[in-house]
């Protein structure tokens, strides 16, 4: 049941699958505890459980907040897609931010700053960086020990739930992020949108049926910027944090990365090799003293 009877102006969605331990994680950086100039009135949470067998408990999404809602999809689909589409379409917020893997702590001006760069244009599509926790990305730093047991104590050597922007100080770029806020990126794992764009584009692809959903992050982030409609922009200063919780893309030694299966289904779906689509976006927001190594 909802509580709130007046519109949200922002809703945010994140997808999680067996991460009761990271969901925690994510969910508190998406309260009011933690994100930056912004009241609780003017966003939702949709914490969507897409079919995991180690499911969340209503009870401690809704803990958060009043504005934290609980949804529990059925499902037997190893693919996002389907739940991060039925979830925007539940969506009260004018605006939906998108967080396909509910493994990922926010930095804490993430909402305020997108809901101010929105305003910017008629078709925004705001963006942030994807990060690892870890000095390493974890493809890379699980063969050196990196696990979550590893995770947990970097994480206690920091104030993060005070002051998120400390994140920056233990983590890494993704491969998806190249070498920082001005690289080239293949993808956002944290991208706020109009509902009705996102609607009219279509969502997430649901031809696309694998594992993660493939590259269909990857394939979303292409149409936005093929599309001359939308205007690219991205926050400075913000990311999101991954951590480890053997994720079929992200926490995967090299040698046994899926990207070979994940590009056939692509080219099967496209009738094309994938390539990256990306259009240098405009910059909005500041950096701050934690962010600035990654310029």
């Amino acid at each position: 049941m909802r509580l709130f009877k007046h519109r949200p102006k922002l809703s945010v969605i994140v997808n999680f699958y067996n991460m009761p331990r990271e969901a925690e994680r994510t969910l508190y950086s998406l309260s009011t505890a933690y994100q930056q100039n912004i009241k609780a009135c003017d966003y939702e949470v949709l914490a969507i459980d897409n079919g995991s067998t180690q499911a969340l408990q209503a009870e401690s999404v809704r803990s958060f907040g009043e504005n934290f809602h609980y949804h529990y999809l059925q499902t037997n689909s190893v693919s996002p897609c389907k739940a991060l589409n039925q979830a925007t379409k539940m969506a009260r917020g004018e605006l939906v931010i998108c967080c396909i893997d509910g493994a990922r702590i926010l930095s804490p001006n993430i909402l305020s700053l997108s809901l101010q760069a929105a305003k910017l244009h008629e078709h925004p599509f705001i963006y942030t960086m994807s990060m690892h926790l870890g000095s390493k990305p974890q493809n890379i730093s699980m063969t050196e020990g990196y696990n979550q047991q590893v995770e947990d104590q970097l994480l206690n050597t920091i104030g993060w739930r005070a002051n998120g922007y400390q994140l920056f100080t233990i983590s890494s770029t993704a491969l998806s992020s190249g070498n920082g806020f001005f690289s080239k990126f293949a993808e956002s794992n944290c991208f706020c949108m109009k509902k009705s764009d996102y609607l009219r584009l279509g969502g997430f692809d649901e031809a696309f049926t694998s594992k993660g959903g493939g590259l269909v992050n990857l394939d979303f982030f292409n149409r936005i910027h093929e599309d001359e409609h939308f205007y690219p922009i991205l926050l400075l200063g913000e990311a999101t944090f991954h951590q480890f919780h053997g994720g079929v893309a992200t926490n995967v030694v090299m040698k046994n990365h899926p990207w070979a299966e994940m590009a056939a289904e692509y080219q099967g779906i496209r009738h094309k090799v994938f390539d990256s689509s990306f259009q240098h976006p405009h910059y909005f927001g500041k950096l701050n003293e934690f962010a600035q190594t990654f310029i």
